[in-house]
């Protein structure tokens, strides 16, 4: 099961509290996950095209996707164990 690729873009601007929040969870997630997903971190005041292509209205979003497409997505400070779920069922 491990050929699906499974990436978390986290979509955050600097000025953006709560994405400050999400940060640790997410770094939490990638050391304890090792190399079983990538994130993908983009920064929506720089990349608004791909923030548009994903209809990124709020921050911080986390969208998790497969090679199939996408999962999950969440819009908010988003608990780590809502975030491993969604991993899981994407086949991290």
């Amino acid at each position: 099961m491990k050929d699906m690729t499974v990436t978390l873009k986290d979509f955050y601007a600097d000025w953006c509290g709560p994405c400050k929040t999400q940060d640790p969870i997410l770094e939490e997630l990638e050391e304890d996950w090792d190399d079983r997903f990538e994130v993908e971190k983009i920064n929506v005041d720089e990349a608004q095209e791909i923030a548009n292509e994903y209809q990124v209205r709020s921050l911080p979003t986390l969208v998790v996707e497969n090679d199939d497409g996408i999962v999950e997505r969440f819009v908010g400070v988003t608990q780590r164990e809502d975030i491993e779920a969604a991993l899981e069922s994407a086949g991290a």
